[in-house]
């Protein structure tokens, strides 16, 4: 006959078959089972202009929307990459990829399947395009969204009596023929470059605009960084320090204003950069394959249009693409018609423009035309209150000039007279008044504009 176990030893005997059956359990069963499980949303890669603040804050606006929990971002495996954490109400880690290493690297990902978005601050070039064809159009309104709007701002030490310069003499400065401020007005010493590298989308627009339409390449002394904050911080430290920077990175730099061709000096201020009148605006891009399946990344690209977006783009330093009316100070240069209606009227802060050689609006004007739409009936505008006036590039003949600058302003008419807007004026100004010089095709664009003025 068995024994019955003295009870200390049946205590033990107990112990030890639980601790069997839970290390069965847990060599049984998935660790997901006893672990938050983490999820990857999407990967970004590209601008370091919008993934050092405004990408990581516009998915954590995304994540806030969706009423996710201990929202937060954390520094990534290398240096300008970052991860956009939280948490869903099952209690999983949930993040979003950011790496900011210059705009082409977005492109690069997007191809070998690296990155579900692409971040650009300057537009996808045709061969990158072409490169990508198999994702469908990337140039097409369904893969190109303008998030932001920016300003190149042209800055030097905060000492420095230099206030304005031409992009001519910017060329002539960054590719090392003019080597001294003395040449410019300013106090005798050496100037100092201070460039984005060859990954940003920065330096692209800066070389495109200013370099390039001048026939100019960058000096090889120019000092090169990927950050925009050390650069911006490093010519505010040096006396005889200038450099190019985003809008949101000028910090305690000075800024400069800048004139382009015929055009008035202009400093790089909310309005002018909105309208895209000043001669360094740029757009800022987010570039989605127009066939993906990943719906963050759609709810991503909605959120950024969505007026908490758009507010997001104003918090993080840039320009939002929100409609206001702007007073517009009337000065010598004007038309009498034009300057009679800066008296009378406002002018809205969007302007439309065109795609490349054709009279099609471009993708941004396309969204554009809700955006002022909802202004008009918001504001009681919709009847006999909106002025449209057109502008052109130069040519032989003004009054060609003025009759294709009116042609711009009636197809805007014909859009928004869809939402049923009836209006007070339609007229063309011609080569008048021109934002950038109308030797290169980038000035073209820019110069072939309908601006929307409402009473």
């Amino acid at each position: 006959m068995s024994q019955a176990l003295p009870a200390s030893n049946r205590h033990i005997f107990n112990h030890a078959y639980v601790w069997l059956f839970l290390g069965f359990i847990c060599y049984a069963l998935p660790w997901s089972v006893f672990a938050a499980e983490s999820v990857t949303l999407m990967r970004i890669q590209g601008s370091n202009t919008i993934g050092a603040k405004l990408g990581p804050a516009l998915i954590s606006g995304l994540y806030e929307s969706q009423g996710f929990r201990n929202i937060r971002v954390a520094p990534g495996a290398a240096e300008n990459e970052q991860l956009v954490l939280a948490e869903d109400k099952l209690g999983r880690t949930l993040q979003s990829e950011v790496a900011a290493h210059g705009s082409g690297t977005g492109f690069v990902a997007l191809q070998d399947g690296s990155a579900d978005l692409a971040a650009s601050s300057r537009p996808i070039k045709d061969a990158e395009a072409a490169s990508l064809q198999a994702l469908g159009n990337m140039q097409g309104a369904g893969a190109e969204q303008v998030i932001a709007i920016d300003g190149l701002a042209i800055i030097v030490h905060p000492g420095n009596p230099v206030s304005a310069l031409t992009t001519e003499q910017l060329a002539a400065i960054f590719s090392g023929e003019i080597k001294d401020w003395a040449a410019l007005g300013g106090n005798p010493g050496e100037i100092h470059l201070y460039a984005r590298d060859d990954k940003s989308g920065t330096f692209d627009t800066f070389k495109e605009l200013v370099l390039a339409a001048n026939g100019k390449s960058l000096a090889g002394n120019a000092k090169r960084f990927e950050s925009s904050n050390q650069l911006s911080d490093g010519v505010s430290q040096d006396a005889g320090g200038i450099g190019f920077i985003g809008l949101p990175y000028v910090r305690q730099s000075k800024p400069l204003a800048i004139a382009d061709g015929q055009s008035q000096p202009m400093l790089p201020s909310a309005t002018l950069i909105a309208t895209e009148d000043y001669p360094l605006s740029r757009r800022l891009f987010l570039y989605n394959p127009p066939g993906t399946t990943n719906e963050w990344v759609k709810s991503l690209v909605q959120f950024a249009h969505s007026p908490a977006g758009q507010a997001i783009v104003e918090q993080s330093g840039f320009i939002p693409q929100t409609v206001q009316a702007v007073k517009v100070e009337p000065s010598a240069g004007m038309p009498d018609d034009y300057r009679k209606l800066t008296g009378e009227a406002q002018r809205l802060s969007v302007n439309f423009r065109f795609q490349e050689g054709s009279a099609e609006l471009d993708n941004k004007a396309q969204r554009d035309l809700t955006r002022v739409l909802d202004y008009l009936r918001n504001n009681d505008k919709l009847r006999q209150k909106v002025v449209l006036v057109g502008f052109g590039d130069a040519k032989s003949d003004p009054q060609r000039a003025a009759l294709l600058s009116k042609l711009r302003a009636m197809a805007v008419r014909r859009d928004l007279s869809k939402g049923g807007v009836i209006f007070r004026e339609i007229t063309g100004l011609g080569e008048q008044m021109p934002v950038a010089a109308n030797s290169g095709d980038d000035g073209r664009l820019k110069n072939r504009r309908v601006e929307v003025w409402v009473y």
